[in-house]
């Protein structure tokens, strides 16, 4: 889950069919849903650049821009690795910095186990 305050917004993905759900927090409706990557463990909310990020284990880390509180757009799908699906987001601390994605790429036969790290474009 992540919760975006200032709009009153709480975004879930669902498992079965994979969805990014939109729930207003004043009224429990929910304003949208958006079909997403699917295996995930975690979303997050970047008040900042007002995105949603969701790396699934599918393969993939999937971008959503809030165009405002009720219309969420799909502005990049990013190719990881099958399994890939833990992660964790750090914002910048005031102006310096950056926004970076850590992304847990499991152990396979071919591949060490490996934290991956992906820097939020403007």
């Amino acid at each position: 889950m992540a919760l975006d305050e200032s709009e009153h917004r709480l975004m879930i993905v669902t498992r079965t069919p994979p969805r990014l759900v939109v729930y207003d927090t004043s009224s429990g409706k929910v304003v949208t849903t958006q079909p997403c990557v699917a295996d995930v463990d975690d979303l997050y909310y970047d008040a900042n650049h007002k995105r949603v990020y969701i790396p699934g284990g599918q393969g993939f880390i999937d971008v959503f821009q809030q165009k405002d509180a009720d219309h969420y757009e799909r502005i990049a799908r990013i190719a990881t690795v099958i399994g890939a699906r833990t992660a964790g987001y750090t914002p910048r601390a005031g102006k310096k910095g950056l926004d970076r994605i850590f992304l847990a790429v499991p152990y396979s036969p071919n591949k060490d186990a490996a934290v991956w790290v992906y820097t939020v474009q403007e």
